[in-house]
């Protein structure tokens, strides 16, 4: 059959194309895409071109490019060995912006009805960055700063909030951002002026001891070197969430060996493929984790989606994002029309 998807052709141009889907196998589903969520930071990246060569970046980024992972959808056909999923299940798939994927069912998670699509889009990011939260050992009492108040610095508030930390202190430039980041949990929020003024604040709000974890959510291998300077001396924890964007240059003695700072990467794809009984939180115990969490109303996440656009519109979506993405948390494509 017939189907579109959204292609990133070269840089700086975003097409809708249409192309052949074909009939899913042994253990594949067909999904109808609902609503995807467009990830802002690695999207941007791809669209733009603006990342180092060679690195992971454009290893992972050649044009023509099918951006996109994170779909809500119902199931319209199946393949032969699929198991617990049936026609018109809605699912919460990783698969591109398309009217219609093909997605292996073992890599599916079931939305509950009582959960509304749109939260439920929030998935890829929630799962990620609850993996973020764990890795970075957020307990009760914690000092977090979290830099960068995008959609992943907004869910790092959200669920250090959830673990107990206590400040958590929200930075960025935009007003906005900091303003939404009250609603996900901040007990602080700091408008950035000069890394000075900020470590004045985040002294006053510890109680002089800094922060016992940093969240790094911004993107911008600059402010890593300042940032690393929030976490407390010693053993403060320094936690890149984010994707930077090119090299950064720090002194690892003064920064890292002396102050004995823990720094840990926290990548998605450091969610484990099989539960184990030393890690069972594999990106779907994370999603169902998520989906029960909004359905027993424990999280409120109406705040993060700041902007739906009909998915034949996808090119004034990545406009509004390339004008000014701090205006936007999350920005889903709706494919129901």
């Amino acid at each position: 059959m017939k189907s579109y998807r959204v292609v990133f052709p070269e840089s700086f141009k975003v097409q809708i194309e249409e192309f052949e889907v074909y009939e899913p196998g042994s253990g594949e589903v067909l999904v109808e895409s609902e609503f995807t969520l467009i990830s802002t930071g690695t999207e941007l990246t791809a669209l733009t071109g603006d990342f180092p060569k060679p690195s992971a970046w454009s290893n992972y980024i050649r044009y023509p490019f099918i951006p996109g992972y994170t779909c809500i959808g119902r199931i319209v056909d199946t393949g032969s060995d699929v198991a617990g999923f049936r026609i018109g299940d809605r699912v919460a798939a990783t698969t591109p912006h398309a009217k219609h994927s093909i997605a292996k069912a073992d890599n599916l998670v079931k939305v509950p009805e009582r959960v509304k699509p749109e939260y439920a889009c929030l998935h890829t990011i929630a799962a990620g960055v609850m993996n973020s939260v764990r890795l970075a050992h957020v307990s009760l009492g914690d000092a977090v700063v979290v830099v960068g108040l995008g959609l992943l610095g907004q869910m790092a508030v959200l669920f250090s909030r959830l673990c107990g930390a206590y400040p958590v202190i929200a930075v960025d430039l935009s007003d906005r951002r900091l303003e939404l980041a009250k609603r996900s949990g901040a007990t602080a929020t700091i408008k950035f002026v000069s890394y000075e003024d900020l470590e004045s604040e985040v002294k006053r709000l510890t109680g002089d001891r800094m922060a016992d974890i940093v969240f790094e959510v911004t993107g911008n291998p600059d402010v890593i070197p300042w940032a690393i300077k929030l976490a407390k001396n010693p053993l403060g924890r320094f936690i890149v969430l984010s994707s930077p964007r090119g090299s950064t240059i720090i002194d690892f003695h003064d920064e890292v060996n002396s102050p004995s700072r823990i720094v840990i990467g926290t990548h998605f794809g450091s969610q484990p493929l099989y539960e184990t009984p030393y890690n069972p939180w594999t990106r779907r115990r994370n999603t169902e984790l998520f989906f029960n969490l909004l359905e027993a109303g424990v999280i409120d996440v109406s705040h993060f989606i700041t902007h739906t656009y009909p998915w034949r519109r996808v090119s004034d979506a990545y406009r509004m994002l390339l004008e000014d993405r701090t205006q936007a948390l999350g920005v889903l494509l709706d494919f129901r029309y």
